[in-house]
């Protein structure tokens, strides 16, 4: 189920816009406030945001513009939802980063195309990224498979660098391909919501692998995993 933040100072139209996507099948959480919009964010990553404008405290532009500087927030879809009209808002509103700006008043039904449009484009632009990162990973010699770990930050696959120290390779692993990635990114530190964010899976799909990594490797939690990792030779980068 997707899950869409709603920012609007209006009570009624949050009401409105709530039970209307509910309707529609999503799952819909809505705040008052830009301020309490970010925190959410931090909280509990949406699969899109919808988000009025004009708010005290914080307008809807400075949020867009926050939302965008942080990492997690970049591609987000996002859209304005706003009374003002005029045409140097619009170009505001893009030029800050949002994907759509609509009027109030709207019609119900050209949001949810645009929601319907926007989830969709995301869907393909992470899937699209998951591809080519299988071809990189899969072109790799099966010795050099088992080091490697995906930097999503960078949009970069990067091998562990081999240690004088160690005279052997370690045993390759006994996990699969998104096993390989998820494991990498554990002994590194990352949470399950970083490596979600890192890897463009959900945070679910992070615990799933993990589960099967531990049990894979007849261990019972992270400490042990990450022990187990400088033990066998699997040098944390």
């Amino acid at each position: 189920m997707k899950k869409i933040l709603i920012v609007d100072d209006d009570p009624l139209l949050r009401k409105v816009l709530q039970n209307s996507l509910e309707q529609k099948g999503y799952q819909v959480v809505s705040v008052g406030s830009a301020k309490s919009a970010l925190i959410q964010f931090n909280q509990d990553v949406p699969d899109i945001i919808v988000s009025d404008v004009s708010m005290p405290e914080m307008d809807g532009f400075e949020f867009c513009r926050q939302l965008r500087s942080q990492p997690s927030g970049k591609l987000i879809p996002f859209i304005f939802l706003s009374a003002k009209n005029d045409l140097n808002d619009r170009i505001q509103g893009h030029t800050i980063g949002a994907d759509s700006y609509l009027s109030k008043p709207f019609e119900m039904k050209e949001l949810l195309a645009n929601i319907e449009a926007l989830i969709e484009r995301s869907r393909r632009v992470h899937a699209e990224i998951v591809h080519l990162i299988e071809q990189l990973v899969s072109s790799q010699p099966p010795n050099v498979l088992a080091n490697i770990h995906h930097n999503s930050s960078s949009k970069q696959i990067i091998a562990p660098p081999q240690t004088e120290k160690n005279e052997s390779s370690p045993k390759p692993l006994p996990l699969t391909p998104a096993e390989e990635r998820v494991f990498w990114e554990t002994i590194q530190g990352f949470t399950n919501k970083q490596i979600s964010e890192r890897l463009f899976i959900s945070p679910r799909t992070v615990q799933t692998h993990l589960s099967n990594i531990l049990n894979k490797l007849n261990l019972n939690n992270r400490t042990q995993l990450v022990r187990f990792a400088y033990q066998q030779g699997y040098e944390k980068v």
